[in-house]
């Protein structure tokens, strides 16, 4: 087989609230992800079940201080360069940039922390992938306008990513405008800032939020061209295709739906309209988005550039409401697949989906993809040396790369790039904790908020550092 293209993106993937820390320093205000602690309320909170609207001082809250990443980036950057990284996926924290969400000026000692960073980056011949949004929503915004329920954060979010498009103009060419979107319909406090009261239809109220983001997106994409025709703006969702149980047809039909519900947001931001599946459904049930007059037209002029996603498992559906065994997958559940082993979190493991994955994405959209998150969460355990052998690890990515590769070589899939997920040890965004490792550089730091913060390589480290510098041929 061929390889990877020459200019092929290899590198890494993190996000600001799970690795900054540094909650309060240099003007940063609040923001809806500070607010999820550990431990049994950290789900009610992302779904919005429960309010947080406040520090509750019996909970810790790992996103106040991360891993520090906010002091330590030259040190962390230096290592991704020593890997060889070609790309650094990594997000801006809105409230850095303006603490409230809704204040005239923006924050210049924000605009300067990431100005550092993106050209501490380019030092070692890394380029920035930024996520406008990945999951942050000032909390002033929910408190005063219920996060994006609301369509006023449409020209919250303008303002916003017209600061970044200008400051950054020169040291930023991709741009992903909203996280996983399609975590809304499962998180809708982390995905859009919003939460419920009992007497809520909360569907009705997860595609409006949905629709304020799309057509957010579009506008901020037309606002990106318009400042530099050169940047590349994608949309994120979290990927996976879904299998059905069997092979009874109620079964394919479910697998169908759910895939549906998964891929609705990438329709939208690829072909620029609802399709038709969602339009009817959303008017069956009662909760289609009020729109303005405007909207469909900037939806269809304004498509992405780019698809990116997150993928770490595929996923079974059954039509038959009395098989109930479920196993947890980012955020999203699934019927345990008997065909596949499982990580330690429960994650069916399923290299083949990746690339299954890759070709509907190709095939349903024809438009360049963008791995974005791709890796394994593990109970990594020093040696007496201090060293983590994390050859399961190794194994894992290998197979995915494996599977990516021939979805490229032998499928004709259009990649642009490949980030794992995260290459440094970070907070998890599902559980709070920091156990749940995947970096190639171990943090010390516990689930509780303990240790030094001081960073290790990892076996994984140079074998990953191999694999870039072979652009994807050396795996052993």
């Amino acid at each position: 087989m061929m390889g990877f293209p020459e200019k092929f993106l290899w590198g890494g993937a993190t996000a600001a609230n799970q690795c900054e820390g540094a909650w309060n320093v240099d003007g940063r205000g609040l923001a809806n992800v500070d607010l999820a602690p550990t431990g049994k309320d950290r789900r009610a909170v992302l779904t919005g079940e429960q309010k947080m609207l406040d520090f509750d001082e019996a909970h810790y809250y790992p996103a106040k201080e991360g891993i520090d990443m906010y002091h330590r980036y030259k040190e962390d950057i230096r290592l991704f360069g020593e890997m060889g990284f070609k790309v650094y996926r990594m997000s801006i924290a809105w409230t850095r940039i303006f603490p409230r969400g809704d204040e005239e000026e923006p924050n210049e000692q924000g605009l300067e922390f990431y100005e550092n960073l993106f050209s501490e980056c380019h030092k070692y011949g890394i380029e920035p992938l930024v996520t406008i949004s990945h999951f942050d929503c000032p909390m002033h915004l929910v408190n005063t306008y219920g996060g994006w329920k609301n369509r006023q954060m449409i020209s919250f979010f303008e303002k916003y990513s017209r600061v970044l498009f200008e400051r950054f103009n020169g040291l930023v060419k991709y741009w992903l405008t909203f996280n996983e979107i399609n975590m809304i319909l499962h998180a809708p406090f982390m995905g859009a800032g919003v939460y419920f009261e009992p007497e809520d239809d909360q569907e009705k109220i997860k595609y409006q939020a949905a629709h304020h983001e799309l057509v957010a997106s579009a506008l901020v994409t037309k606002l990106a061209h318009e400042i530099n025709p050169e940047y590349q703006i994608g949309c994120m969702l979290a990927g996976g295709d879904t299998y059905p149980m069997t092979c009874d047809p109620k079964d394919v039909w479910q697998a169908k739906i759910e895939d549906r519900s998964n891929y609705f947001f990438t329709d939208v931001h690829v072909r620029g309209y609802y399709p038709a599946y969602a339009v009817k459904e959303l008017e069956r049930k009662g909760i289609f988005p009020e729109t303005q007059p405007e909207d469909m037209e900037l939806l269809n002029k304004y498509p992405v550039d780019f698809i990116s996603f997150s993928y770490y498992a595929s996923r079974c559906a059954s039509a038959d409401p009395e098989i109930s065994k479920l196993t947890d997958g980012n955020v999203l559940a699934s019927l345990k697949n008997p065909y596949l082993k499982a990580s330690e979190w429960g994650w069916q493991i399923d290299p083949l989906g990746f690339r299954i994955t890759l070709n509907t994405l190709y095939d349903r959209y024809q438009k360049p993809l963008f791995v974005v998150e791709n890796g394994l969460g593990a109970l990594d355990v020093p040696d007496e040396k201090g060293c983590v052998m994390d050859d399961y690890r190794i194994d894992y990515l290998r197979a995915h790369i494996q599977a990516m590769k021939e979805a490229v070589v032998l499928d004709g899939v259009d990649l642009l790039g490949y980030t794992t997920w995260g290459p440094i040890d970070l907070v998890s965004a599902g559980t709070g904790e920091m156990s749940k490792r995947y970096g190639f550089i171990y943090v010390d730091r516990d689930d509780q908020g303990n240790g030094t913060l001081n960073r290790s390589k990892k076996k994984s480290f140079d074998w990953y550092k191999k694999v870039i510098a072979s652009n994807g041929e050396d795996l052993d």
